[in-house]
């Protein structure tokens, strides 16, 4: 049979292990992107394993538009939820003592933006919240943690 006329066969255990194959690749990426490509992947494995007469074109376009609302999903409603959770679990004696200058008071029940002379666990610019009142130039030392933010007093 000349090869224009044969047909292309994509078997489920195809789908799967490229599926695998790309999720194991997101652990050394880090980026939590091309794991939902291969999870698409992997759905469509599930896909052609129960309907194996499914038209590879059909399992491309199922693919594509999987992994593009897997994608969106994660990007648009569940990343955004654990944002604010980036330096909850960092280490509080790094942080309590620290003194820095305030760079943009907190207002009412809003957060301000303090700077250290040196990065500390990572970051040189960190949002606070304090009971004092505080202006632009204040030097304020670091008291105690509130989730993401820290909790400063004026000096």
């Amino acid at each position: 049979m000349p090869l224009s006329q044969r047909s292309i066969d994509m078997p489920y255990w195809l789908w799967m292990s490229a599926g695998v194959a790309l999720m194991t690749v997101e652990i050394f990426i880090g980026s939590f992107f091309v794991f939902w490509f291969g999870l698409a992947a992997v759905l469509v494995g599930f896909v052609v394993l129960f309907v194996p007469q499914l038209a590879v074109a059909a399992q491309i376009t199922i693919w594509a538009l999987l992994s593009g609302v897997l994608a969106l999903s994660w990007f648009r409603y569940v990343k955004p939820l654990s944002r604010d959770r980036t330096k909850a679990g960092l280490s509080r004696e790094a942080l309590i003592g620290q003194v820095g200058q305030v760079l943009k008071p907190p207002t009412g029940a809003g957060r301000g933006t303090i700077r250290f002379p040196a990065p500390v666990l990572g970051s040189d610019e960190w949002q606070i919240l304090s009971e004092d009142p505080l202006a632009i130039g204040d030097r304020a030392h670091v008291t105690d943690l509130s989730g993401n933010a820290l909790i400063v007093r004026k000096m």
